[in-house]
């Protein structure tokens, strides 16, 4: 470690356990310090100024909830968390990672997905993992692999997917403490988080569970079977007690909008301690895929103005993975911020799309990075210049087809191979009835058309004035026990 990194390290754990005395008067004096010293640097002045407006006001949501982690999580665990996220995976990492996408001209990940295994304890519907059993694995020594590998082009942020990763919970706690310098995310169903594991994790204290739900109890029991909602809140519980960080994946759906982000669901997450929550799109992948749960266009515009106004109002950090393309500049797959390698060992562009040329067993990470399926990826991204379209499968179906077969990559469902044609033909609606809402949304948020057109563009008085009041008498006729459809057309 070089004496600057050394000293940032310090710095950090100096200042934080400056403010965990007390965050809420403390927080707006660290950042007037940081806004002194860096008065003359011209690095993240945005974030800077946006930071600084939302330490300094106690009544916004987003304070409150930066005083709630202070409160809520282990000092250490804080620690660990902005040590190994914000100086090595950030500062450190992408000064890595630059250096090799201009010595290769790749894609080079900010982070990578893996499948420790295709085992899951669970049969959740819509959901390919559980098809698999308990047949494909990663060994430790694999993992330890891809992690070194990663690390030596600055990648310092694993996320683990699956099947069920808390099925190798040994393994993942040895990764931890083997690689005490990165940070480690977990998506899992929760039933498998005990008292052991808690203790564990405060031990490593690099390792963060995100835990699916589908929404309430009713709505969770139907996806994820009987019973499963109580135990994933008696693992939160577990968490909340032990003082280690929570986040949330949710899956929407055409059967679970509104109710997956009601003011109830919310509220209830954040009286459990959860901090974060991502929201995903539901993908019709594989053969017998459910393309019925795809939202409409109206319940996905509805996601649209509900993720946004709970940023807005809730004690809770919520990404939606779908509609957020705008600020990331669309697909951020195929390696360019993240790529998947599956239990099998087959490097996929996405965790939702399962086509590859290359295999961790017979190539080097870079040199699938180089291969020609990421490449594809890296020549066409972004897909169009609506990000609010980001998706090659979704929202851009002629492309992922054209780069499979540009690329030579196969199927990597090894139970039911799918041909890229069929899956194709289960979005090419989808992608054509989305499309003009998100033109229009677009034009809304940007003040500017997609592409050349002359239709009616929307400004920010009008869509404050029409808009806005729909999505809130929507959510409070939900709440109020309401089954009209959610639009906010």
């Amino acid at each position: 470690m070089g004496f600057k990194e050394a000293a940032t390290k310090t710095s950090i754990n100096t200042a934080l356990s400056y403010i965990n005395g007390n965050p809420q008067k403390n927080l707006p004096r660290l950042m007037s310090f940081i806004n002194t010293v860096m008065r003359n640097d011209t690095s993240f002045p945005g974030p800077r100024a946006a930071i600084t407006r939302v330490v300094n006001d106690p009544d916004n949501n987003l304070n409150q909830l930066l005083c709630s982690v202070f409160d809520d999580v282990d000092l250490e665990v804080i620690k660990k968390a902005f040590t190994n996220f914000v100086v090595n995976a950030n500062f450190i990492g992408w000064e890595k990672q630059q250096k090799v996408r201009e010595e290769y001209g790749c894609n080079v990940p900010w982070t990578i997905l893996m499948d420790p295994t295709s085992a899951c304890n669970l049969h959740c519907t819509g959901c390919w993992a559980a098809e698999y059993g308990n047949k494909l694995n990663l060994s430790l020594e694999e993992l330890d692999d891809i992690i070194r590998q990663g690390k030596d082009m600055g990648v310092y942020f694993y996320i683990y997917t699956g099947g069920e990763p808390l099925v190798r919970k040994k393994d993942l706690m040895e990764l931890c403490r083997r690689h005490n310098d990165c940070v480690f995310m977990s998506f899992t169903n929760g039933t498998l988080i005990d008292e052991q594991f808690a203790q564990d994790m405060l031990e490593v204290k690099n390792f963060f569970p995100v835990i699916s739900v589908e929404g309430l109890e009713d709505a969770t029991d139907f996806r994820r079977g009987e019973g499963v909602y109580g135990k994933v809140l008696k693992a939160m519980d577990i968490l909340h007690k032990h003082k280690l960080p929570i986040g949330i994946s949710c899956c929407y759906t055409s059967k679970n909008i509104p109710s997956i982000v009601s003011d109830e669901f919310i509220d209830e997450m954040i009286s459990r301690g959860v901090k974060y929550a991502w929201f995903f799109h539901y993908m019709p992948v594989g053969n017998d895929a459910a393309v019925e749960l795809l939202p409409s266009p109206e319940q996905r515009e509805f996601m649209y103005h509900r993720i946004r106004e709970i940023r807005e109002n809730k004690q809770i950090w919520p990404m939606d993975f779908q509609n957020d393309g705008e600020y990331l500049q669309g697909c951020i797959a195929g390696g360019r911020r993240y790529f998947h390698i599956n239990a099998n060992g087959d490097m996929d562009p996405c965790v939702f799309i399962h086509y590859s040329d290359s295999n961790i067993r017979e190539k080097t990470i870079l040199e699938g990075l180089c291969s020609p399926m990421l490449m594809q990826y890296k020549e066409h991204q972004p897909f169009n210049g609506n990000h609010l379209r980001p998706c090659p499968m979704l929202e851009n179906p002629h492309a992922i087809g054209e780069m499979v077969h540009a690329s030579g990559a196969h199927s990597t469902d090894l139970e039911s191979p799918e041909s890229v044609e069929h899956l194709v033909e289960k979005t090419e609606e989808y992608a054509k009835n989305w499309k003009p809402e998100a033109e229009r949304l677009w034009k809304i948020s940007h003040h500017t058309p997609y592409k050349e057109t002359h239709e009616y563009i929307m400004s920010r008085e009008e869509y404050e004035k029409t808009i806005v009041p729909k999505l809130n008498r929507k959510i409070h006729e939900y709440d109020a026990g309401s089954d009209s459809r959610p639009s906010v057309k």
